[in-house]
């Protein structure tokens, strides 16, 4: 994300996020100036109270998800990169929900265990269905990968 320092897997201060914040608003033309109204123009664009913007721009945490979501809808960037500027997520943090990686084979026995499937009955037709599914899907050449 632009103009963040934080290391990969470090979470943005409320400092840092002011600091974004600032950049952003500059640059889509509200004057931050002492007595320039930028700071009650963007209040009173955004559907955010006053206080709120003032607490964000002077650096003091905020991080109710729906004010997060109304100043990313106000600013038209993704809620993703305004929770990782808020320091509510971490880049790497974002960058592993995005690409999940499963270290792993998952398995019919695997998803049961996730789905939190215990009963054996139960367990045994969720097994069975997963394989009966998957060996129509061979058969019918579905899912077929490229062989190096």
């Amino acid at each position: 994300m632009e103009h963040m320092n934080p290391a990969e897997g470090d979470l943005a201060t409320p400092e840092q996020f002011a600091a974004w914040l600032r950049r952003q608003l500059e640059e889509r033309g509200y004057d931050l100036k002492p007595r320039g109204g930028g700071q009650t123009r963007f209040a009173a664009d955004s559907g955010l109270g006053g206080g709120t913007v003032s607490r964000m721009l002077r650096g003091q945490a905020v991080t109710e998800t729906r004010t997060l979501q109304t100043l990313a809808a106000a600013l038209r960037l993704p809620l993703a990169e305004v929770l990782v500027a808020a320091g509510v997520l971490s880049a790497r943090e974002l960058h592993d929900v995005r690409n999940p990686t499963r270290t792993d084979p998952l398995t019919p026995e695997t998803a049961a265990d996730e789905l939190g499937i215990t009963d054996p009955q139960s367990r045994r037709v969720f097994v069975n269905m997963t394989e009966t599914l998957r060996e129509q899907r061979a058969e019918s050449g579905e899912g077929r990968t490229v062989e190096n």
